[in-house]
């Protein structure tokens, strides 16, 4: 199976944001929109934050707080760990069984923002290799008698 880039599997993307001083709300809403679980918080073009579904949970739901009040700095995670879109998606996965997150900030040779890759992004090609595999495995079996 071929390395798959983060460089690859950004192209095309356009980055999605978040302003530390964005309600809750404001960007739930965005997410939904945008069809993402994760916005990255920045503030002077540099990343202050990350916002995910699970601190709207966490943080928000599950502690009663007021979405239309909380601001998103109040609840991301502060400063999380970030890649290089020169790496190899693996790298980002390796990353986030470490870690136990499911979304990697991506920035580049500057430190600057150019956007995020989730653990659903592995499962993209590597269901297509999988389906080949298992295409070519049954017609194996198939020629063979099974």
């Amino acid at each position: 199976m071929q390395r798959r880039m983060i460089s690859e599997i950004l192209d095309g993307r356009s980055l999605v944001t978040a302003s530390k001083d964005m309600t809750v709300r404001a960007a739930c809403r965005q997410m939904t929109e945008r069809k993402i679980g994760a916005l990255l918080v920045v503030d002077n073009d540099r990343i202050a934050g990350i916002f995910t579904e699970r601190d709207v949970l966490n943080k928000i739901l599950s502690a009663g707080a007021d979405p239309d009040v909380t601001r998103v700095d109040q609840v991301m995670v502060r400063d999380p760990q970030t890649i290089g879109v020169d790496k190899p998606l693996a790298y980002a996965l390796y990353m986030m069984a470490e870690g136990g997150f499911r979304h990697v900030p991506v920035v580049d040779r500057n430190g600057a923002p150019v956007g995020m890759v989730s653990a659903r992004d592995a499962l993209g090609q590597d269901m297509v290799d999988l389906e080949r595999e298992m295409k070519h495995l049954n017609e194996l079996e198939g020629s063979i008698g099974y």
